[in-house]
């Protein structure tokens, strides 16, 4: 998601407001304000978009371009970055401090400051815990801030189990239609997994290949180096096997396993990789111990340094993993 484009623009893009809620998060900070300067540096941002950062961290606009500007340093140390392109990106954002749970008079604060960008598509991203998804849509209700079109992107995890799953939906569609719900999995959008379908299906070497007949077994690895840092309060409640296997790592294994897709249209890839959801062996309650590993990493190395173990950043004893095989 991170890397930047080799075309100078992509596909046009009309002008928009995009409001990020949990904006001083770490999905934010490390992840999508990167994302989003790379977008603009494409120039697929049009001058007219705004970027409202909304969050409960006692910010204005100037400290929060300060922070994200700062973080992309800490995050991205192997990437050159321009100021002065900086300094041009950052003045399309804005930063509202916003507590989501609270329906009053912050709220009203958001909407004076979209209230002056009034007439574009307005995009709703919430870059917060799942448990918040259902209060945030109906604030955004009573607060008159859902404009005719407006879009909502959920990031996953969605739920923590199949019942809080659907409740979640079920809060989220009694604001949002279906058609302006877009679930995201941002693991996606990394350059390596989306050129596997160019690589399995437009590719002579391998098309011809990649079928059960000439490959033995697949062993995706997904190995990080950072800890869970300031993710540690999410991640206790996740875990590795909801944070990274039941998403990005299915994923991936329905990008390489699915049969070749009619055309690349979404519904239609979204067809073939619930052919391999569906085709998959459940595992169950008698079969976990022998199908499945568990661990967590303790205090140890990375890149020379040492480092704390998992229960040591988070300060106390828990059982949850870091490592699921």
């Amino acid at each position: 998601m991170e890397e930047r484009s080799s075309s100078p623009q992509l596909l046009p893009v009309g002008a928009f407001d995009l409001i990020v809620f949990g904006a001083a998060g770490d999905l934010a900070l490390r992840k999508l304000v990167p994302s989003l300067f790379h977008r603009w540096r494409d120039g697929q941002i049009p001058a007219t978009s705004r970027i409202v950062g909304a969050s409960r961290t006692a910010l204005d606009d100037d400290s929060y371009r300060a922070l994200t500007l700062e973080s992309f340093k800490k995050f991205h140390p192997g990437e050159a970055i321009d100021e002065k392109e900086w300094r041009a990106f950052s003045e399309q954002l804005f930063y509202v401090e916003l507590d989501v749970l609270d329906g009053g008079s912050n709220w009203k604060a958001l909407g004076d400051k979209l209230g002056d960008m009034a007439g574009k598509q307005r995009i709703f991203y919430l870059a917060l815990p799942p448990g918040l998804y259902g209060d945030v849509c109906r604030n955004i209700n009573a607060a008159g801030l859902k404009t005719p079109g407006a879009r909502i992107v959920l990031e996953k995890p969605i739920g923590h189990d199949l019942q809080s799953a659907r409740a979640v939906n079920d809060a989220v569609g009694s604001v949002f239609a279906e058609d302006e719900i877009f679930r995201i999995d941002h693991y996606l959008g990394k350059e390596t997994v989306q050129n596997l379908i160019v690589l399995r299906f437009m590719n002579s070497l391998f098309e011809p290949v990649w079928n059960a007949n000439a490959i033995d077994h697949v062993e995706i690895t997904v190995a990080e180096t950072i800890g869970a840092g300031g993710r540690a309060g999410y991640y206790d409640n996740a875990g590795a096997m909801r944070d990274m296997v039941q998403n990005h790592l299915l994923q991936l294994l329905c990008l390489v396993a699915m049969e070749p897709p009619f055309d690349l249209e979404s519904d239609t890839v979204r067809d073939e990789k619930l052919k391999v959801l569906r085709a998959l062996r459940p595992i169950t309650a008698q079969s976990v111990r022998e199908a499945s590993v568990r661990g967590q990493y303790g205090p140890g190395a990375s890149d020379g340094a040492a480092v704390e173990g998992y229960a040591e950043e988070l300060g106390k004893p828990t059982a949850t993993e870091t490592f699921a095989a």
